[in-house]
């Protein structure tokens, strides 16, 4: 999907601007925000601090603009077809209510209805219309289910009428059922189509693209990409580490917005869907010092095969069209896989407050009668994409001692630490109100466990003492992981025990299922009684 809006002048210098050049700078907000309304459809009111992050204004301005949850497509296409069938086998169980014959639905009723849904189901999805590219079309979309709704009829009938098939059904019913089946899936299709303009012109439903590197080949890849019919593609900027000798400012219309690493402070703050490197595959070298840097961050990556002109089998690959992709790294835990997570948490997470509650209680008039204070502490931590978070946990220190930036850890014997406190902390329930940030939605209950934002090691913040730290952000945090399931929680005095959690939890995201999150929390409470390093 092209979107002219987000081209730029071609005299636009993406360089971050100094200070005093606020003339220049006014101008330069002026014209970005004329630019990201006409993108989005929705006024800026937010002022730039120019250079944030390393990027520059405009980049800045973009990312802000580019905010915001998704729509999944996938999702979406997946509680269409359920809308399906609930509007199907609705309209039998109406029609044999309210029919003449008023014996309640049989036997074979029951049969034919499920067997019409499989049917229809199955028409439905050869005629791609649980496409987006589909539901955005009015008449085409409404068409095409009726014609598939109409043919599953008209099989059905000459079954009925040339076997034994039908014996038991009569007119009275079928011809009703056809009648309500084709209104209420015609109205699902009318609220589909609507739902989905609103999206689409919003811009929570499409896949949101960065191309990484300039030049020649990524003028010819946009190109092409922006030549798909029905194209869910929409190109946010470029980024590349040449300069502009090299790698021209603006390619087929779009800015280069900055370098490598502002790519990455981009996407954290804009809601960016796939990265495409368009770099020669081989070009290896350079490829693999970019994936270096990128797979740190929540998003799909794939190489462009475009220019190399290679031909793919099907496993390893996609194709937006006729344009070929190599498929490097996958969103972990997206679609479907989201909302079972999701739904996982949820009831798992409510389980477990009625579970402890009373534990909880007991816990909180402890800390209450123990020393002066709250009962309760906040910490901001890392959350999701390197979201600061606010988490909660019993308070374990005496007040006037707490550490809210964890600046320093806490170790054996500490005298920070309250006598409940030590208690709670070798047994983990001071962690236990986090169960309530997972109904919240900011953590969930299994996951990397989200780390305090100024953590340190030896005078070092864990993100420069281990490689890629930022990977475990790509899933939301967790109450707990596999990182406690397997020794690793409590103090973190050395490099090692932190290389170790991250490793953990990389191996945790790359394994990911729900029979995973089953073992995980099934080992909790066994993994608790070993208290070597909790302090």
């Amino acid at each position: 999907m092209s979107n002219p809006a987000f081209k730029q002048n071609e005299q636009f210098d993406p360089k971050p601007l100094a200070e005093d050049d606020s003339g220049i700078r006014q101008k330069l907000e002026k014209q970005f925000k004329q630019t990201v309304q006409s993108a989005t459809g929705q006024p800026v009111v937010e002022t730039l601090v120019p250079g944030q992050n390393g990027l520059s204004a405009g980049a800045l301005e973009i990312a802000r603009n580019l905010g915001g949850k998704g729509v999944s497509a996938t999702v979406l296409a997946g509680f269409v077809r359920l809308a399906d069938v609930l509007v199907i086998a609705g309209a039998a169980l109406f029609a044999a209510i309210a029919g003449p014959e008023t014996a309640g639905i049989s036997l074979t009723q029951i049969f034919t209805t499920a067997a019409a849904i499989l049917f229809t189901l199955a028409f439905l999805q050869a005629a791609d219309v649980y496409q987006v590219s589909v539901m955005r079309r009015g008449l085409s979309q409404l068409g095409r289910v009726a014609a598939g709704w109409t043919m599953v009829f008209a099989i059905f009938v000459v079954l009925l009428s040339t076997t034994n098939i039908g014996t038991g059904l009569s007119d009275g019913w079928i011809g009703p059922w056809y009648a309500l089946g084709l209104t209420g899936l015609c109205a699902v299709r009318l609220v589909v189509y609507g739902l989905v303009r609103r999206w689409m012109k919003s811009g929570s439903l499409e896949r949101r693209a960065i191309i990484v590197g300039g030049g020649t080949a990524a003028a010819e890849l946009i190109h092409d990409l922006e030549a798909q019919p029905d194209n869910d593609i929409r190109i946010c900027g470029i980024f590349d580490d040449r300069s502009n000798d090299r790698s021209p400012p603006v390619v087929a219309g779009y800015p280069k917005l900055g370098n490598i690493n502002a790519l990455v402070e981009f996407a954290r703050l804009a809601r960016i869907d796939m990265l495409i490197v368009s770099i020669p595959l081989r070009a290896e070298k350079r490829v693999l010092e970019l994936l270096k840097k990128l797979w740190v961050l929540p998003v799909d990556i794939r190489l462009s095969a475009h220019t190399d002109k290679v031909r793919f089998r099907d496993r390893g690959a996609s194709f937006i069209g006729t344009v070929p992709f190599v498929d490097v790294i996958e969103k972990p835990i997206a679609d479907w896989d989201m909302v079972a997570k999701r739904i996982f948490d949820l009831v798992f997470a409510s389980l477990a407050i009625i579970g402890l509650f009373p534990v909880m209680i007991a816990a909180a008039i402890a800390i209450k009668l123990d020393s002066k204070g709250p009962v309760l502490f906040r910490q901001k931590r890392y959350g999701f994409n390197n979201e600061v978070i606010e988490i909660l946990k019993f308070r374990s220190m005496y007040t006037e001692m707490a550490d809210p930036d964890a600046k320093q850890v806490v170790t054996k014997g500490d005298p920070r630490v309250t006598k409940v406190g030590k208690f709670i902390r070798k047994t983990s329930i001071d962690e236990l109100p986090q169960l309530f940030n997972v109904l919240a939605g900011s953590l969930s209950l299994v996951g990397p466990r989200p780390h305090a934002v100024n953590a340190h090691t030896d005078n070092k913040t864990w993100d420069d003492v281990v490689d890629g730290y930022f990977a475990r952000h790509k899933v939301k945090p967790g109450v707990t992981g596999w990182a406690q399931i397997n020794g690793w929680r409590g103090e973190v005095d050395t490099p090692e025990k932190i290389q170790n959690r991250v490793e953990c939890d990389v191996y945790y995201i790359e394994n990911w299922s729900i029979l995973f999150d089953l073992k995980i929390l099934f080992l909790t409470p066994f993994r608790l009684l070993n208290t070597e390093n909790a302090y």
